[in-house]
């Protein structure tokens, strides 16, 4: 299987940029997602979330949210082009004087996202502009493919710190240290907090905001919000999250996500079971 995922990236690659990340975007829509049920999942989230909305426009994402999906994927194993996308994005947002003045005073600053546009565009902008940005990723369940994938991401910026006892103590190390750590917050967590996302119980990590009080971090939501021709991006940083509670922390970053995903509906992981029960 591995094998055949790689086999297929690098066929893709053979493709310009700026062909690729379309050409990724329909193959996911409209031949890989309808056949390991991505239509499907949209569609039973959005009858969940919005039950009222029309069926034309549950269609509609059905279709747009694994096009956005493929397209990502192509940028995540492009990681030179994405580089070069990165270089030419605007960062925009209240937050981003706020940012540098933590950079300049060595003060650490998490920056939270989540499965939206492309996070990684965050990572790589913050990178090229004199941030050292750490990330959290999750093993895939494939050997092979795993370390495919790692070797790529690597290439827009490291540390990189697998998800794990060992990763964790690694990635505190380096934010205390004064530096910058990126995190996503929207799979679901069993052992999380049931908190609000869309109006219903999402149990979210809580560790962000932990990290961020145990620490005296800035905690930062941002995204990387793709623009109306597919392939380039507009980095937004929002106001740091007053430090508070945990939980009070935390679902001020659901509600900042959520309302990014109503802006831009289609880029968000509509696939992913975010509501499960505990």
């Amino acid at each position: 299987m591995s094998a055949i995922i790689i086999g297929v990236i690098r066929v893709l690659t053979l493709l310009p940029y700026r062909i690729r990340v379309p050409v990724s975007g329909w193959v996911l829509a409209h031949v890989a997602g309808p056949l390991i049920g991505y239509r499907q999942r949209v569609r039973d989230n959005l009858g969940l979330i919005f039950p009222e909305m029309p069926d034309a426009e549950k269609e509609r994402l059905a279709r747009a949210v694994p096009n956005q999906i493929g397209r990502t994927l192509a940028e995540l194993f492009s990681p030179r082009d994405l580089i070069k996308t990165a270089a030419q994005t605007p960062v925009t947002g209240a937050g981003v004087a706020a940012i540098e003045d933590a950079r300049q005073a060595g003060r650490p600053i998490i920056l939270v996202s989540g499965h939206f546009g492309n996070y990684d565009v965050v990572r790589s902008v913050l990178i090229q502009r004199g941030y050292q940005v750490g990330g959290l990723y999750r093993a895939m369940n494939y050997r092979g493919f795993n370390d495919f994938y790692v070797s790529r991401i690597a290439q827009v910026g490291t540390p990189l710190f697998l998800r794990g006892r060992r990763g964790m103590g690694e990635m505190v190390k380096f934010l205390k240290s004064g530096n910058t750590i990126a995190l996503l917050i929207d799979q679901h967590m069993s052992a999380g907090a049931p908190l609000k996302f869309f109006g219903h119980t999402a149990y979210t990590a809580l560790s962000a905001a932990e990290l961020a009080l145990r620490y005296n971090a800035l905690l930062v939501p941002c995204y990387g919000v793709r623009q109306p021709d597919g392939v380039s991006f507009e980095v937004v940083i929002e106001d740091p999250v007053p430090h508070g509670t945990p939980e009070d922390m935390t679902q001020a970053l659901n509600d900042s996500l959520e309302r990014q995903v109503c802006a831009h509906m289609e880029q968000w992981l509509w696939v992913h079971r975010r509501w499960k029960s505990q």
